[in-house]
């Protein structure tokens, strides 16, 4: 599946990071990350809105793809694909 055909409900694990401050989302997410094949998409829900920063670097550093993000009201949610 490419990224274009990805569809948002679509993931391999899911992470609730919910009332974790900054860095626990990202570090509880890279734990998760290890766990999975090259390829799957782990969902991760955060509430930090620092999350969105930190997210969007970790994936261009470590070279996942983040495929989608989304704030709502008090969560943020992001999809990542494992490189």
């Amino acid at each position: 599946m490419t990224d274009a055909e990805w569809q948002a409900d679509a993931c391999d694990a899911e992470l609730d990071a919910s009332g974790l401050n900054c860095p626990l989302p990202l570090l509880k997410a890279k734990l998760e990350l290890n766990r999975l094949p090259s390829g799957a998409v782990l969902k991760v829900t955060a509430t930090d809105p620092g999350s969105q920063r930190d997210f969007r670097a970790f994936a261009r550093l470590a070279g996942h793809c983040l495929l989608r993000e989304e704030a709502e009201g008090n969560f943020f949610r992001y999809w990542l694909r494992k490189a």
